[in-house]
């Protein structure tokens, strides 16, 4: 609160100040005209109220002090003597002062970032000496009786310049300046105008009286007791926080105009005598050396500017490591200089295994710090020739450009694979870190691009990560057709389901007692129209990993349920009839899918307890959290939920009690050793018994022959599909099938157990 008052008390002061001042230049009165001392006054109140609150720094209240009373006793004088050398030497002692305390305040505040300021504020400075020598010196000096008094006048001159070019630094600087700050600049500023308009009333051809000159000294009265006042002066001496936008325009304009006016002035203007010409030619001389030194300067810094962009378009911010771009012209070099040689340069493509997993759970900075040390753990890896890049997140490239052979290019890669058995030491403890690496090279005689090269390594890394991680694989031609063929089905899958290029099948459930269609499976199928049969074992991984299979997923809800609504009304199957429908674990991380499944139920009509939802035992243990939630939702709608292909994952008891499961369905690698093998028969009979404990119905997938199918029936297990019942057939086929499907007499027949 106390600060909030000082803050306001010093803009107060300083418009006080302010009207003060134009009052005394108004009333053309005296220079001890009531206003003058008001002002006088109030500064000295305000500068000792802010030394015993604020604390400023002693140097920069002794200067500002000092400045001051030399003013006011040069003015004091001025009124009461004739002594015009004290007045002279009065404000000239004045702007020593200040020269003094604005030295000690520029490289305090500004330290080391004041010499890329200095040349423009010295380009001011000179600039304005050069004006003022012209316009006020010289003339003073060809009118003047007294030496002694001119040169105490032009040496007043010559600091306030010297003032100037310090005010400029100040400035030009790229700290942002704090309210003290800005008051006590203008507070100089204003002292250097009324210097000059001093110097001016001097001359015959002016006519500039005291009251005039005096009102800017009045006016820097209230400035100084503004910035004194105001609580950021305890910390003037502190270097400020850069600014934003840096007063570029600010130094443009003004050091153009530095230069230009003294130009203009002289070629417009001819020399007095031989002082006057030397005094120029210095001047002149002194402030080209300026702008020279500022030109270098400037180049100077720009080369820096390109160097430090250059490096930052090439290497990694984090490692130090040259980055993607930099990787692809060091192999297109190597590439091109093995052209003809018996050199096969290698490129490795690491990739952090499941690096993904430290920054979700220690946080991004932990993260920086393993990459960190991998980096140097490949560094120390490698042959000193060997060049190591980090071109994304987790992954680095290594290339060495001597390998001869792939028994070379693989011994490359067991040594940094060799890099990683030791753990990482971070700050939240020691932890292990694996690489999945793919090794690639450039055989003879093939004409490889860098891209191609690194691709080939690319792809490499993919078929180490899918062996398992943590291990090598190299680089043949049979993985870029695989890779090339994903690629193509992915992209193709994107747009399938608008070309009307997917279509579902159904295969039959029968219950096997009375031969009768008790439900379907719906399969989904993708014909790309130019006879190229996609098969689901293809295209469904890829659809979950790309997120494809949600749009896909509804899509095949909906038209499921709307073929099972025309099938009921026309009288294909019974009223009763369910429909199944697998859902992948990315539809049930879905947070939209239970609204989806409902939305689908209203359209089609069909009673939820008819819809059967399949799921894997996998949902069960990957997304646990997600899934229970969403098939409880699921089953509150009344919704019924089925586990397929049971008994060939994460089989467990508490999950199958934990999760609101219906069905349970007999994977078929069960069914098909179930007639030979007396193991496959008793785990048949432990999963009914264990379904029909939980009350779920049991439903027995793949059935090839009867011999499987009479088995199945003396275990009690009432539900069954599979190729010897039907295979999964169009729309168009359902109802013959299921009239066939349901003559008792031809079931009795095929079956005969």
């Amino acid at each position: 609160m106390a600060r909030r008052a000082l803050s306001a008390s010093s803009w107060v002061v300083a418009a006080i100040g302010i009207g003060l001042a134009c009052l005394h230049g108004v009333s053309s009165g005296p220079t001890d005209s009531p206003f003058a001392i008001g002002a006088i006054a109030l500064a000295s109140i305000c500068v000792g109220i802010g030394w015993i609150i604020n604390r400023p720094p002693l140097s920069a209240l002794a200067t500002s002090l000092i400045s001051l009373l030399c003013l006011v006793a040069a003015l004091s004088v001025s009124l009461r003597s004739s002594s015009t050398s004290t007045v002279e030497t009065l404000v000239l002692l004045s702007q020593l002062t200040l020269v003094v305390g604005l030295i000690i305040f520029v490289r305090n505040r500004l330290g080391q970032r004041a010499s890329s300021v200095v040349p423009d504020g010295l380009i001011v400075g000179l600039g304005a000496w050069v004006l003022i020598w012209i316009v006020l010196v010289q003339p003073a000096i060809q009118e003047s009786t007294s030496s002694s008094l001119t040169i105490l006048r032009a040496s007043t001159l010559g600091a306030a310049m010297v003032v100037l070019f310090l005010l400029a630094t100040l400035l030009f600087s790229d700290t942002a300046p704090s309210p003290s700050v800005g008051f006590l600049g203008l507070a100089v500023f204003l002292g250097l105008t009324g210097i000059v308009l001093r110097a001016m009333s001097f001359r015959q051809d002016f006519s500039i009286t005291s009251t005039t000159y005096t009102t800017p000294f009045l006016i820097t009265c209230g400035f100084a007791a503004a910035g004194f006042l105001h609580p950021t002066v305890r910390h003037i001496y502190t270097s400020g926080t850069s600014r934003t936008s840096p007063p570029l325009m600010t130094r443009l304009v003004t050091t153009t105009a530095s230069l230009i006016v003294p130009v203009v002035l002289l070629a417009i203007t001819d020399p007095f005598d031989t002082q006057d010409r030397i005094v120029r030619t210095v001047s002149v001389s002194v402030l080209a050396i300026v702008v020279m030194i500022r030109v270098i300067q400037s180049v100077r810094a720009n080369a820096r500017t390109q160097d430090h962009l250059m490096k930052s378009a090439l290497t990694d911010s984090l490692t130090g490591l040259p980055n993607r771009i930099l990787m692809l012209e060091h192999i297109e070099t190597a590439v091109q200089q093995a052209w003809r040689t018996s050199r096969q340069p290698t490129v490795l493509f690491i990739d952090v295994d499941r690096f993904k997993n430290i920054n979700d759970s220690l946080g991004h900075s932990i993260g920086d710090n393993v990459l960190t040390l991998v980096a140097s753990r490949l560094i120390a890896a490698v042959p000193s020739h060997a060049s190591v890049a980090r071109i994304a997140g987790d992954e680095f490239v290594i290339l060495d450009a001597t390998t001869e052979s792939p028994t070379q290019s693989v011994l490359l890669a067991e040594s940094v694979l060799d890099a990683f058995r030791e753990p990482v030491n971070t700050p939240e403890g020691d932890m292990f870190v694996t690489a999945s690496i793919g090794v690639a090279y450039s055989p003879k005689g093939v004409d490889l691009s860098a891209d191609d090269l690194m691709r080939h390594a690319d792809t490499a890394m993919y078929r180490a990560k899918a062996a398992g991680r943590n291990c090598i694989a190299l680089f043949d031609d049979s993985m870029l057709e695989k890779v090339t063929k994903r690629l193509d089905v992915e992209t193709a899958l994107y747009r399938a389901l608008e070309r009307k290029e997917l279509h579902l099948v159904h295969q039959p459930i029968i219950d096997i007692d009375l031969g009768i269609v008790v439900g379907f499976e719906a399969l989904m199928r993708w014909d790309r129209g130019d006879g190229d049969i996609v098969p689901p074992t293809e295209f469904i991984p890829i659809a979950e990993e790309t997120g494809t299979i949600v749009p896909l997923g509804s899509w095949a809800l909906n038209d499921a349920l709307i073929q099972l609504r025309h099938w009921i009304d026309t009288n294909v199957v019974s009223p009763s009839t369910t429909m199944s429908v697998n859902v992948s674990p990315r539809q049930l991380h879905d947070p939209q899918f239970v609204s989806i499944v409902s939305d689908a139920l209203t359209a089609s009509g069909i009673p939820a307890e008819q819809l059967w939802l399949e799921v894997t035992e996998s949902v069960m243990i990957t997304e646990a959290t997600q899934a229970l939630s969403a098939l409880r939702r699921l089953n509150s709608l009344g919704v019924r939920i089925a586990i397929d292909d049971f008994g060939t994952g994460y089989s467990s008891l508490s999950l199958l009690q934990k999760f609101p499961i219906q069905c349970v369905k007999i994977d078929r690698a069960f069914v098909q050793d179930i007639t030979t093998e007396e193991g496959t028969r008793n785990l048949v009979r432990t999963i009914i018994a264990m379904a029909n404990a939980l009350g779920a119905d049991i439903v027995a997938e793949g059935i090839e022959n009867k011999d499987q199918l009479s088995v199945l029936a003396s275990m009690r297990c009432n539900k069954a599909q599979g190729y010897f019942i039907s295979r999964p057939i169009s729309v168009a086929d359902v109802p013959a099938v299921v009239q066939q499907l349901q003559d008792i007499d031809a079931w009795r027949a095929r079956t005969s157990f």
